[in-house]
């Protein structure tokens, strides 16, 4: 079998080999105190240093209850739990950028994703030990996991290039490829393993397919939807369930954000059995909204759903069977009132950090968090709304500044009323699928695709209209304009740029192993660069832009400004919006409407073979 790598049960993992993996990103105190409830970490872990961040991103429950895994993302890492001693046991290396962990069924071996590596690996649980298994290659960026009821295939999305691929479990290599669209993040399978549903948050829709022939059912769009999180079949099959925001194209302002008019948060869900419109509830509380929902979960009982709102540091439970979902024409801009006003209906509960991934005991109360910025798991019982145990995984004694800015990033509560956080709009530092309109050339309604935030520092002026030359000054304007939010301190700005300054886009799949790229890439490379197409004249340098403001007749009569801040094309492969105001859909639509060279240069036409080549080369920047 090829693309596979072995390992046997015994191996251990030595320090040497964490040193090549480990982000950057490694800050933060556990932020526990004297708190009887956070309960160390019993032994010292096998490969990673007890002072490195966690920031778990999802964990998994086994299916006798007796162990959580860990995802951790800061430390390329996976933790074991024991839950009933409440204690990490075990850790042990993973590949680059965790994202999520899955149980088999009936077994003590799980899968976990490793975004940046392109791989799925296998771990078992050996005596209270975490084993490595087996590694299968599967492309860029595997994300969520589906895995078939009798344990035989897993079904894992790649974000990069919009695919889902199969995976059989007793081979342990991929065995079909579906194309799927932008942006595939979460998926789940129907109960009977026969339908598998994909949130494809580039497109803002949910797609089902059929696993038996890999063809496509029916596909489900979401009006102005962006920010799809996870993904859950309901206890009787007949559901997916996920998170998901709302973006409406009217102006910034405090009435429109308080009405939910600008961004707002979801639970919606789709039939697994056939086509129908989608259901939806709606989140937000007025004066205290939610942001940016992640993760739900539904108890065995199938009588309460729990979902985590990463944005405000809580955890939403709602009694599930007579949750108000409404299809056609709805749900309303807020919360229904008959929810607002009943405890048990639904409630919110504060558990601080960042909460992501959640599982439900099958005590139908016990909730399991992994907690990005407390570096920890929470138990957290739903009937006496309180968190009654917290894991340290381990990290940092002491926050760095670009730490203290990850937090603010994170943070909803910078903004007017919790709507958003500064992660709304820029995905964990990228961008979103929608234009936006964020006021920055001082008139309302003129919508801009969202700029990555990756190099940022590097990449002065700043905004599409590049009028915006002190980076400092940019960030609190877009804190008190965009965000309609308090003023942040010198320090909180400090801080933020510092986080900034440490994101890193993931490695490019369009790349080959050795750095070098295809010859259909080197052609288009010397298009590039070419008199006939000109885009070095603009792009060039090692970011691909030269800072300056162009006006090159890409304005519409509602823009303020008529020339434009070059943007940096590096990680172009990334991004679903592209033009100013996100008309280029594609890089072949942009390369071919009136951002063609020869509309911008006046020289001859691209033929369709240097157009592609052309492609082939900017998806490697």
């Amino acid at each position: 079998m090829t693309n596979i790598s072995y390992f046997p049960v015994s191996l251990a993992l030595t320090g040497a080999l964490f040193c090549v993996c480990v982000s950057p990103l490694n800050f933060v105190s556990p932020l526990f105190g004297a708190d009887s409830s956070i309960i160390a970490p019993q032994q010292s872990s096998e490969a990673v240093p007890q002072h490195i961040d966690r920031s778990p991103v999802d964990l998994a429950l086994s299916d006798d209850g007796r162990w959580i895994v860990t995802a951790n993302q800061s430390s390329n890492s996976i933790s074991l739990v024991d839950v009933q001693k409440r204690q990490v046991v075990s850790e042990v290396v993973c590949g680059e950028h965790p994202a999520d962990i899955e149980f088999l069924p009936q077994s003590e071996r799980f899968l976990v994703t490793a975004g940046w590596s392109g791989t799925v690996e296998e771990f078992a649980i050996d005596s209270g030990r975490l084993k490595p298994v087996a590694t299968v290659k599967v492309g860029y960026e595997p994300h969520g996991i589906a895995i078939a009821p009798d344990g035989s295939k897993a079904y894992v999305s790649l974000m990069a290039t919009a695919e889902v691929v199969e995976i059989d479990l007793k081979e342990l290599a991929v065995t079909r490829h579906f194309g799927v669209g932008s942006w595939p993040k979460y998926l789940t399978l129907s109960k009977d393993g026969k339908r598998l549903a994909i949130g494809n948050g580039g497109d803002g829709s949910i797609q089902v397919l059929d696993v038996e022939s890999g063809e496509e059912l029916y596909d489900e769009p979401l009006a102005n939807g962006t920010n799809l999180g996870q993904m859950r079949t309901s206890a009787d099959g007949k559901y997916a369930y996920f998170t998901w925001m709302v973006y409406r194209t009217n102006p910034i302002s405090i009435d429109n954000i308080q009405r939910g008019w600008v961004l707002a948060s979801r639970i919606g869900r789709v039939r697994l059995d056939g086509p129908a419109y989608r259901e939806a509830i709606s989140l937000d509380v007025p004066r205290k909204a939610v942001s940016d929902p992640h993760d739900l979960v539904i108890s065995e009982d199938g009588n309460r759903m729990v979902a985590s709102a990463s944005g405000t540091h809580e955890l939403l439970v709602y009694r599930l069977p007579d949750l108000p979902f409404i299809g056609a024409g709805g749900p309303g801009d807020l919360i229904e009132r008959e929810l607002e006003h009943d405890r048990d209906r639904f409630d919110r509960i504060e558990v601080g950090g960042r909460p992501l991934g959640l599982r439900f005991d099958d005590d139908n109360r016990t909730v399991y968090v992994a907690n990005y910025l407390k570096n920890s798991v929470q138990f957290v019982d739903v009937n006496s709304k309180a968190i009654v145990a917290e894991i340290d995984l381990g990290g940092a004694q002491q926050k760095t500044l670009a730490r203290l800015g990850m937090e603010i990033f994170y943070d909803g509560q910078v903004s007017l009323d919790q709507w958003y956080s500064c992660h709304t709009c820029h995905q964990d530092g990228g961008v979103n699928a929608r234009p936006m309109d964020t006021m920055n050339d001082g008139t309302k309604g003129t919508l801009k695709s969202v700029l990555p935030l990756y190099n940022l520092t590097r990449t002065a002026p700043w905004t599409w209209h590049g009028w915006q030359t002190d980076l400092t000054a940019a960030m609190e304007k877009s804190v008190v304009s965009t965000m309609q939010g308090e003023p942040p301190s010198d320090e909180d700005k400090a801080a933020l740029i510092a986080f900034l300054d440490t994101l890193e886009l993931p490695p490019n799949p369009f790349v080959l192993a050795d750095g070098k790229r295809s010859e259909a890439a080197e052609r288009g490379r010397q298009i590039f660069q070419s008199e006939k197409a000109a885009c070095a004249d603009c792009h060039h340098g090692p970011l691909y832009t030269d800072g300056e403001i162009h006006d090159i007749g890409l304005w519409g009569t509602t823009d303020h400004y008529r020339g434009y801040n070059t943007p940096s094309l590096v990680g172009v492969y990334r991004r679903v919006r592209l033009l100013h105001n996100g008309a280029g859909r594609s890089l072949e639509q942009t390369l071919t409407g009136r951002h063609s060279p020869e509309k911008i240069n006046g020289t001859a036409e691209l033929t369709e073979n240097e157009l592609a080549d052309l492609i082939e080369f900017l998806k490697t920047l």
